[in-house]
């Protein structure tokens, strides 16, 4: 497809313009056909298609009495016939207009990258298969080079003053006449460290300049290729500077890749000669001359040390790299002298002088090691040889750069992302941290930061068509506000173009592809000319004769101070761990395999976490997995196999024919390699399996059983990663979903970086003074702070604690002050007592629970200051109000919960305990307990463990309790942990394509204070209980997975929508380190989720969403605002209006009737969302239980569950909305 973009301008009757976006989508097997081709006699052009003004009879409109503001925001969807070849869409949506905006139709315009732009004036067709376009012919050319115009301004801004870059170095000179220079000026430095061994420049010369004779009598000549097969070693780095010194070019070949790659290669670069080490066996298929390289053989030894002085041009080719080609076969990019010594020498981002050590870490075929090797050897500093399993090993290379004390290292971006968790101290003290080969993650570069030290951190980027590094972004202070982490600006004697497709320069802020320009760029792919002419182009904004650009195929944008943002790419080439891979070369090595017939390969997963997929049309055969991994192991690298295999019967196709690549199902555990049960292996897979025995009461637990299929959910997922903390082992609950199978299990863990560290609270009963700094989790000045301690009871001596509000926190501390009457997130619970002397007990009981608990001495602070804060107090004592009720007025327990009933009661939230007790003896001598809790200290998690605590101290079993978890932890990881750019991609990736909001009934209002809500509830039959558990275990996917799978459907049915997104409420514990599954407080987030709910079966389907859930647990701190601003749904309108909250309780019979003399008369959770859906998981029983707006029957919404996880009970069937005639509106019958 390509589209085309511009702007419609639509005269409305009111005189009044909106401006529109047309989209054309062109199929690129037509050719392009002008509108103009289509015009009437009239001058309108008509284009048929099947569906036109979607929505538009269900609300007895016709066609003609469309107003603008109406049909200015129906979604057109055409599949064309006839005249019109190669449109396949085409629509209108609003863009800015003085209109309303009007949206009746519960279908809005899907977001597609470009659009088509002409002056026209919209109006409806004759039929209802008929759209028209009446243009204006005088302005229907459209002249898309102007779509992006810049003023003269930032034209010359982003063409010159930011390529401004020019700076000295040797542009003339070879690399290894400059490294003679420096062997020249130092001959006695060392040059290279391998372990013990040390080798001087001039050691280093001599033996480069009698290996490079050997070449000569080999007969190696000026501009001849020569393999390299070696490993990191004081031989590569010989070898290089010999080969140089011939004036020929080194083709690194890697040690480690497949023989057929190899082969390739070695044929292809069309070398006659090999260089390896003594030791290495080498096939005979490798029809190319083997020399051995031994420096200290005796025949070398022998040959004359002086230089050579062959001839030689800096713009020769001095190395050929490989990478990954889209044709099935590598590519080799032929780079330069000149682009070498522009990279290393005077390059503004790494300067080096004497004192350096650069750690050589990269593999001898990527072109990191032209970092590694030559900027050391061109700037007089030293070469440390790391040997790859000391790389590989954080704790052995933080010794390494200690003993070595190396001060630069260049690593690639997946392994920077864990070692910056790891080894991060020590990579603070070196003088230069650069990493590169893929987007970098802020939460690695911002723990970095956090370590202080010296180390300049940088962010780097650059194909190797333009020398490894094109662009560097420099890590500081400033960088912890931004959103996302830019790729930086060009380095020295480098220029950077943000163009659109007509090879134009965009403004700042718009996305286009990056041209990159200078002398770094490479002198092309080696035969591959037409190639060649495609990516490297004359640089027209270079006056410089011969000058060129590379084409790189990366989306970026500029920021207003210059640097570059990535956004993505334009074709089919990913990244995976660093190594550049074109996933056509991945699926031409598969169709080569006798038993596919049809190919697709993803890259699914974002940053370390990213991996192929291959989905296969073949014949079933339970070996095809087998076979496929061992015919691509013998033909490409490790890092481009794919990690999972998926065979289909046929792919699902979109309507003009092609793969639709959205629709292909996740892999499931078929998919993957599988091994037959053996019992768990080593003392980490013992000490998993025993945890997990314990936890899930089951006595025998092997090294391939899933923890989902054995009955393992979220909340037990907590508690074993606490136990693993016991034992000093590291887990992450998105690694525990990542690999729930536990030898998988065992091997990833400490590989997740730690749980954040919380500061410390440095408030202690004898601070007389609190600052700011004291108070890293929450931004105050010294006035607020002085307002604070003004306001609390006891002054600065009762302030235990002050830290900022959590995401939900702040949500409903906006609720409260949006109110005067009522408050939806006040609770009251009632309760009856047999005797005084027994309330009492509890009442001192519940008084122990507020002194354990900070969140229980918390008030919130707001009034008067630049940040709400919750501020813990020492001591905080709750009152009791006696009431004295005449029975005149009714029952007790009527009056009473009328007086406080919370759609017209409130209480200060700037008091602590935000907790109230009223007490009044009934008729009966029972007295009645009102207990008023605010929901800003209590989640449904935390009243039930304050029950408990209450129950435990009534007993006498207090010293049973655990220890009590400070708030703060978890407050923190919300404030500290993920950040804000990271929350924002994910969203936007989940999120982004969403135009429509799913509102079942078309209800939005999610602000109203639920005192109109209807509640029903329902307990589901056993029968269907054991199904439902049963059938999850056998997916291997939490139980919880299923039901929001259900409710999705729900959804679906009453909203008309696919895909859905509602809200799923998150226990916000997750990430809280040790306790924090115990932590008491509001730490629930409600946050939205994406199902799509057609066309896929219930296996794949739910195992998407299982691994859907999985991802969002690690955002579970996110703002619901940031969240819904990520979609394109318009902003004031709301992306969702119900809500699925799956929830684990104890067993019903548990609670406050279990105190003996007591009895629970009532107890009220209200919500603002018109349509709330609980699950009760009691562990061996479910309930449901339906909150609904009075003009709709909760019941019904009860039985719309059932029914939905009924159908989920067979995972053959396709995945479809439930069915709409079932959930047709029923409104509550008010008369």
């Amino acid at each position: 497809m390509e589209n085309y973009q511009g702007t419609i301008q639509t005269s409305v009757a009111s005189q009044k313009l909106a401006t529109v976006d047309a989209i054309y989508e062109v199929d690129t097997d037509n050719a392009r056909v002008p509108i103009d081709s289509y015009k009437e006699s009239d001058g309108s052009v008509t284009i048929p298609g099947e569906t036109v003004l979607t929505g538009y009879k269900k609300y007895n409109a016709t066609v003609d009495s469309f107003s603008i503001d109406q049909a200015i925001n129906v979604m057109t969807k055409l599949t064309t016939k006839g005249p019109f070849p190669g449109i396949s869409g085409m629509g209108i949506a609003q863009k800015t207009s003085d209109v309303p905006s009007h949206t009746p139709y519960g279908e809005s315009m899907t977001r597609v990258p470009s659009v088509a732009s002409t002056t026209s004036t919209i109006h409806a067709g004759e039929s209802e298969n008929e759209f028209s376009i009446t243009e204006n012919l005088k302005t229907a050319k459209l002249d898309y080079s102007q779509s992006d115009k810049l003023s003269t301004d930032e034209y010359d801004l982003v063409v010159r003053i930011w390529n401004s870059t020019e700076r000295p170095y040797p542009n003339d000179r070879c690399v290894h006449e400059l490294f003679e220079a420096q062997v020249v000026k130092a001959p006695n430095a060392i040059a290279l460290v391998h372990g013990n061994r040390v080798m001087s420049y001039c050691e280093l010369n001599h033996r480069a300049n009698r290996f490079a004779r050997q070449l000569v009598a080999a007969g190696v000549k000026h501009r001849d290729n020569v393999a390299m097969m070696l490993e990191r070693s004081s031989e590569l780095i010989v070898s290089q500077l010999a080969i140089a010194k011939v004036g020929a070019a080194y083709v690194p070949i890697d040690v480690k890749a497949p023989l057929d790659r190899q082969m390739y290669i070695a044929s292809d670069s069309g070398t006659k000669l090999l260089i390896t080490d003594e030791s290495r066996e080498m096939p005979v298929q490798l029809e190319v001359i083997v020399l051995r390289i031994c420096t200290d053989d005796e025949s070398i030894v022998d040959e004359q040390a002086d230089d050579l002085h062959l001839p030689c041009s800096s713009m020769d080719t001095a190395y050929i790299m490989y990478t990954s080609g889209s044709t099935g076969r590598p590519k080799g990019v032929m780079v330069n002298h000149r682009g070498i010594a522009r990279f290393v020498i005077n390059n503004g981002f790494a300067p080096m002088d004497a004192d350096d050590r650069v750690a050589f870490v990269s593999n001898t075929a990527f072109d990191h090691n032209t970092f590694d090797i030559w900027a050391p050897l061109l700037n007089g500093t030293r070469i440390v040889i790391i040997d790859h399993e000391i790389y590989l090993d954080p704790h052995r290379l933080a010794g390494a750069l200690e003993q070595y004390s190396i001060t630069a290292i260049l690593f690639t971006m997946a392994l920077f992302h864990q070692y910056a968790f790891i080894i991060g101290p020590a990579l603070s003290k070196l003088k230069y941290v650069a990493c590169a080969g893929e987007q970098g993650l802020m939460e690695a570069f911002v723990k970095m930061h956090q370590y202080g030290g010296r180390a300049r951190l940088v962010n780097a980027y650059g194909p190797t068509e333009v020398m490894v590094h094109s662009t560097t972004y420099e890590f500081t202070g400033e960088s912890l506000k931004l959103d996302r982490l830019p790729i930086g600006r060009p380095i020295s004697n480098t220029r950077t173009y943000v163009l659109n497709k007509h090879g134009q320069p965009v403004p700042i802020g718009v996305v286009g592809e990056l041209y990159i320009g200078g002398p770094g760029v490479a002198n092309g792919y080696l035969d591959l000319p037409e190639l060649t002419a495609e990516r490297f182009l004359p640089d027209p904004f270079n006056s410089e004769p011969g000058a060129r650009m590379y084409k790189s195929g990366d989306l970026v944008k500029y920021l207003s101070d210059g640097n570059i943002v990535f956004m993505g790419r334009n074709d089919d080439q990913v990244k995976i761990r660093g190594f550049r891979i074109e996933l056509g070369e991945v699926e031409v090595r598969l169709a080569e395999h006798a038993q596919v017939r049809e190919i697709a390969v993803l890259a699914i997963g974002e940053g370390s976490e990213k991996h192929l997929v291959a989905y296969i049309v073949s014949d079933p055969n339970d070996n095809l997995v087998s076979a496929l991994r061992e015919h691509l192991t013998a033909a490409l690298p490790e890092y481009m196999i794919p990690s999972a295999f998926v065979r289909m019967d046929a792919f699902p196709l979109t309507n003009n024919g092609k793969i639709d690549r959205r629709a292909l199902p996740r892999p499931d555990n078929k998919s993957f390699m599988t091994k037959d049960y053996v019992a768990p292996q080593g003392d980490v897979e013992i000490a998993l399996a025993g945890i997990w025995s314990d936890l899930l009461e089951i006595d025998k637990v092997g090294r391939n059983d899933n923890f989902f299929m054995l009955g393992g959910h979220s909340l037990l997922a907590i508690q074993m990663i606490a136990r693993l903390r016991c034992l000093e082992l590291t887990l992450s609950v998105r690694a525990l979903f990542k690999n729930p199978v536990l030898s998988a299990l065992a091997v990833s863990l400490g590989m997740s970086h730690d749980v954040l560290e919380v500061p410390l609270n440095t408030i202690t009963h004898e601070t007389t003074m609190i600052t700011a700094e004291m108070l890293p989790l929450i931004d105050l000045t010294q006035e607020d702070i002085d307002h604070i301690i003004a306001q609390v009871p006891g002054g600065i001596a009762n302030i235990q604690d002050i830290y900022g509000l959590s995401p939900l926190q702040d949500g409903v501390l906006f609720h409260h002050l949006m109110v005067t009457k009522g408050d939806t997130y006040l609770l009251l619970h009632c309760t009856a007592f047999d005797t005084r002397e027994l309330l009492d007990r509890y009442l001192d009981s519940f008084q122990k629970v507020v002194d354990r608990h900070d969140i229980m001495r918390t008030a919130v602070m707001y009034e008067g200051l630049t940040s709400p804060a919750q501020v813990v107090l020492r001591k905080a004592t709750f009152s009791i109000t006696e009431l004295s009720l005449d029975i005149a007025n009714g029952p007790i327990f009527d009056q009473v919960k009328k007086l406080y009933d919370p759609r017209q009661h409130r209480i200060s939230l700037s008091e602590a305990p935000l907790i109230r007790f009223s007490a009044v003896q009934d008729v009966d001598g029972r007295w009645i307990l009102a207990q008023q809790s605010h929901h800003f200290i209590a989640d449904h998690s935390t009243l039930e463990f304050i029950q408990e605590e209450v129950e435990a101290f009534m007993n006498g079993h207090e010293k049973s309790l655990p220890a009590p978890v400070p708030s703060r932890n978890v407050i923190a990881q919300g404030r500290l942990g993920v950040t804000a750019e990271e929350h924002e991609r994910f969203f936007s990736k989940m999120l982004g394509d969403v135009d429509t909001p799913s509102l079942p009934y078309g209800l939005s209002d999610i602000c109203n204070d639920g005192s109109d809500a209807t509640e029903a509830h329902l307990m589901l039959t056993q029968k269907l209980n054991d199904a439902l558990r049963g059938h999850a275990q056998r997916l291997g996917v939490s139980l919880a997975s299923l039901c929001h799978l259900a409710w999705a459907m729900v959804v679906a049915g009453t909203s008309g929508q696919s895909p859905v997104v509602f809200g799923t409420v998150l226990f916000g514990r997750m990430q809280g380190g040790s306790g924090s599954e115990r932590a008491l407080g509001l730490f629930i987030n409600t946050l939205p989720f994406r199902v799509d709910v057609e066309g896929v079966n219930v296996a794949d389907s739910v195992r998407m969403v299982q691994k859907d859930l999985a991802a969002l647990l690690e955002y579970e701190h996110a703002s619901l605002a940031l969240a819904q601003r990520c979609s394109n749904v318009p902003s004031g309108t709301p992306l969702f209006s119900s809500l699925l909250n799956y929830r684990y309780n104890t067993a019903p019979s548990k609670g406050r009737e279990s105190i003996s003399g007591t009895e629970a008369l009532s107890e009220d959770e209200r919500t603002n969302y018109p349509f709330v859906l609980s699950v009760e998981d009691f562990g061996s029983s479910l309930g449901l239980t339906a909150q609904v707006v009075h003009l709709y029957d909760p019941t019904k919404f009860c039985q719309y569950m059932e029914q939905a996880l009924a159908s989920l009970a067979n995972s053959s069937m396709r995945l479809r909305p439930l069915c709409k005639s079932l959930v047709s509106c029923q409104l509550t019958n008010t008369s």
